[in-house]
């Protein structure tokens, strides 16, 4: 492996694509340390010292590196994005315009980026309305009594807004550079990049917090996760297909053998952004009621905003499965999978083409899909034990959604670097 890192950086091209990246990289974390205009610094690092955790914004401050509570000018990451492509995602299955579009191939997808760019900005307005509205009121940092901002003018609060939206902005530049000119997948690099900036200090806490045998211990734990976590991501169920031989003018095309990859994990880690999304209403209704004593408040607080109940456990884990269920059926469609087969002249082995291959795609669809949801509600859950067990941050590096962006966004972009390697003859990572 340290081989193929010095072939890569041996290799003209393929090194100034990895120091461009690491450059795009270094702006991206010095401005995720750039406070917002207005913003009382001081103040604000003496709240975080006394800050047990993220809080109710714990997925969206671990998705902008810990920028968010911060208030920094990239405050915000790469959640806006996240959340556009998400929707629009979700969108294309119900409207038929982005269905067509879709299927038009690139000139198509080019239009659905440009629809995701204009939502992400008017998602990154409205999020970084209410963060900013939060930090005036007092209610961003709980149990902080310090003003948060130099001043609670208007002037100062759209000058704050502005600079957080067009921080998301150039975030989304950056990560388009990344894709363009660097090794791909910028986007999901750059959360590589802001997940992986507060795992050390996770690390930390442990250590500080539970000694140096429980943090030994976590090691330990955290090299068997990862092991557990790669072999489930590169798994998959490959369905053989053949393609019959045909003539086309005087030339003979077809008669080839290849398959279909269907991933045990087949939905990546949008379930749980979608299942900890959904969590997040019962704290956010505690907290704009904390003036209520009646009995839904006090049973919210109780069971469904500390994270550590067996009930709030038992939820989080039910609403993976079922959004795993729910975002395998939109992504992946059997009947459109059997048409293209049957109008290219390929079929399953033992099945026929048309309905009965498409019921078989389903067949197999169905129970691949349930281990895979089982894997992520397990992976998902493991912060929340390590919280209820040796009372570690709930920021616990070794599970959840950290773990699962670390391990997959760098297998892919070593598959990345991989491919670019065998071009030229190189021995490359997996090998």
């Amino acid at each position: 492996m340290l081989s193929a890192f010095v072939n890569a950086f041996r290799t003209p091209d393929l090194r100034r694509k990895l120091l461009f990246v690491l450059f795009i990289i270094v702006i991206f974390r010095l401005g995720s340390q750039v406070p917002a205009p207005g913003v009382n610094v001081s103040n604000v690092q003496s709240c975080l010292d006394q800050l047990d955790d993220g809080g109710l914004y714990s997925l969206i401050n671990l998705f902008s590196g810990g920028a968010l509570l911060q208030l920094t000018i990239f405050a915000l990451g790469i959640m806006p994005y996240i959340t556009a492509s998400i929707i629009l995602q979700l969108l294309v299955v119900v409207i038929p315009r982005l269905e067509s579009l879709k299927k038009e191939g690139q000139a198509g997808q080019a239009k659905i980026t440009q629809y995701t760019r204009y939502l992400t900005l008017g998602l990154a307005v409205l999020q970084a309305t209410g963060i900013v509205a939060l930090a005036r009121s007092g209610q961003l940092l709980q149990g902080c009594t310090q003003d948060l901002l130099h001043s609670d003018g208007t002037g100062t609060f759209l000058v704050m807004v502005i600079t957080m939206t067009a921080g998301t902005a150039v975030i989304m530049w950056l990560g388009e550079l990344i894709t363009d000119r660097g090794v791909g997948n910028g986007m999901s690099i750059l959360i590589f990049t802001q997940v992986v900036a507060t795992f050390p200090a996770s690390l930390w806490d442990v250590q500080k917090s539970q000694g140096p045998w429980v943090f030994g211990i976590v090691l330990v734990i955290g090299l068997i996760i990862i092991a557990a976590v790669i072999f489930i991501e590169q798994a998959q169920r490959r369905i053989p297909v053949q393609y019959a031989r045909r003539m086309v003018g005087r030339k003979m095309f077809g008669g080839s053998s290849t398959y279909i990859p269907l991933k045990v994990n087949q939905a990546g880690i949008i379930p749980v952004i979608f299942a900890s999304s959904l969590l997040y209403l019962p704290a956010m209704a505690v907290q704009f009621n904390t003036t209520s004593d009646s009995t839904i408040v006090r049973w919210l607080n109780d069971y469904m905003v500390g994270g550590d109940h067996p009930l709030y456990m038992a939820i989080y884990f039910a609403l993976i499965i079922f959004f795993t269920y729910f975002y395998v059926s939109i992504t992946f469609n059997p009947q459109e999978v059997a048409d293209n087969m049957k109008k290219y002249g390929g079929f399953i082995p033992g099945i026929r083409a048309g309905k009965p291959t498409e019921d078989y795609l389903s067949y197999v669809l169905s129970r691949i899909t349930l281990p895979g949801a089982l894997y992520l509600g397990l992976i998902s859950l493991i912060p929340l034990i390590a919280f209820a067990v040796i009372n570690a941050n709930q920021n616990f590096p070794f599970g959840g959604t950290s773990i699962l962006i670390m391990v997959g966004v760098a297998l892919d972009t070593v598959k990345q670097i991989e491919s670019q390697l065998q071009q030229r003859n190189y021995e490359g990572f997996l090998r």
